[in-house]
């Protein structure tokens, strides 16, 4: 399963070709040119939601085991939806153990409000990850336009005080954003009023099936998709990432172009076989489509 990781260059890679362009420009030859130069690869984390389940087996014991295979499933790092009763230190010591990073977690808003917020921060440094990312609004920002922007006032003010941190909010999106709201949407109407800090965690999937589309939407705001979460649209129940209706390649050039993307979060939610393998064969998949484009 590690083998995953060889469609990445090596440092062995990049050596050489650093040694290829220096020489061609000692000797007037010809530099590297269009698909002859390196790609940027994205990082690819897993959001352990994904197998929430086989996490919280054995009162969050067979979290070892889950990361464990994440690891060696080939994936570069975890997005947290939960701690499982997990302190940082063991939580971290756990990731490193298996060669993996924390991009951040998945938290309820109030983590992020009044003195919760020091607790939070203070957590997140020890696991060494940035994106503390609300993936549902709470129900009296969702009422009206107007309370939209209020929510994003909130994201402003968070966004601000986790800057010296070196950590961002963000929103993850569900279906119900992309619905129509006084001439707009709620989506709309959050992120034309948030700061650039505030990141736009967009879901592919969840985004597709409230009739958005994610690729005009990473067009009509550039950079702000720190993070994305590539969930797959269409199909079955057995459906993994590649095998739906997601137009990946533009999404992936999109990301890597003008999206400002630092991590490519993978979420699966499908109940149509194990969670554990299918998450494996969505990594397989994803890794094929980038190594395409």
């Amino acid at each position: 399963m590690a083998s995953h990781r060889l469609d990445r260059p090596t440092r062995r890679d990049v050596l050489k070709l650093a040694a290829a362009g220096t020489a061609g420009l000692c000797t007037g030859g010809i530099p590297l040119l269009g698909a002859e130069k390196a790609k940027k690869i994205i990082p690819v984390a897993l959001q352990l939601y994904s197998v929430r389940h086989d996490c919280a087996k054995d009162k969050g014991k067979n979290l070892v085991k889950v990361i464990e295979a994440v690891g060696k499933m080939g994936y570069d790092a975890v997005e947290f939806a939960g701690y499982y009763g997990w302190k940082a230190p063991d939580l971290k010591k756990l990731l490193d153990d298996n060669g993996l990073k924390c991009t951040g977690a998945h938290i309820g808003l109030g983590t992020l409000q009044g003195d919760n917020l020091e607790r939070t921060v203070a957590f997140h440094k020890v696991l060494g990850s940035q994106f503390l990312i609300v993936p549902g609004m709470p129900g009296k920002y969702r009422k009206s336009a107007e309370s939209w922007k209020e929510a994003a006032k909130v994201f402003n003010e968070i966004a601000a005080k986790l800057k010296p941190h070196g950590m961002y909010t963000g929103y993850h999106n569900h279906s119900s954003e992309f619905r129509t709201m006084g001439g707009s949407t709620p989506w709309d109407i959050f992120f034309s009023n948030t700061a650039k800090e505030v990141v736009m965690q967009l879901d592919t999937g969840n985004c597709m099936g409230g009739k958005g589309d994610p690729v005009a939407i990473m067009k009509k705001y550039p950079g702000r998709q720190l993070t994305l979460h590539m969930k797959e649209h269409g199909g079955d129940a057995k459906t993994v990432v590649g095998e739906g209706t997601c137009p990946w390649k533009e999404i992936i050039r999109l990301a890597r172009t003008t999206g400002g993307t630092r991590w490519h979060i993978i979420e699966h939610e499908r109940r149509g076989q194990d969670p554990i393998a299918a998450v494996a064969k969505c990594l397989v998949n994803f890794k094929k489509i980038q190594a395409e484009v």
